[in-house]
């Protein structure tokens, strides 16, 4: 069973992703920016805009009865490394008791240019792909 998510965003059609995707007991989350109701926020501060991707991870998961505290690996894909502690701090403000595997690259560009940061995730929650009954 696979159980899919949608983020609402234009281009997701486009591409043809999803937003997140929960199978047996793992949730892959495409990676996120720094958008709220389709607008990119926190214009040039990397730090907001990391923890805003993060809140944007945590709300996929929540969708799909996951949660941060799930999440076993990261990826962080920034335009400027030099700017990595910006990063970091809102990392381990979500996840410095879950503490998992992750990896910062520095990527040439994203999709919209003000955006400073993606991340992606996966969680692990035993069951977590199966079809929920109603």
């Amino acid at each position: 069973m696979t159980r899919k998510v949608s983020s609402g965003a234009p281009w997701e059609a486009v591409v043809g992703y999803s937003r997140a995707v929960a199978a047996g007991d793992h949730v892959w989350v495409t990676g996120c920016t720094s958008i709220v109701d389709g607008e990119v926020v926190h214009e040039g501060d990397m730090e907001a805009q990391t923890a805003q991707a993060i809140r944007n991870v945590e709300s996929a998961l929540a969708q799909l009865g996951a949660a941060l505290t799930d999440v076993v690996r990261t990826r962080l894909f920034v335009l400027d490394i030099s700017r990595w502690e910006e990063v970091g701090r809102a990392h381990g403000a979500a996840f410095g008791d879950v503490m998992p595997a992750t990896s910062l690259l520095q990527i040439s560009a994203l999709i919209d240019p003000r955006m400073l940061v993606e991340v992606e995730a996966v969680a692990y929650k035993p069951g977590v792909g199966a079809e929920v009954s109603q």
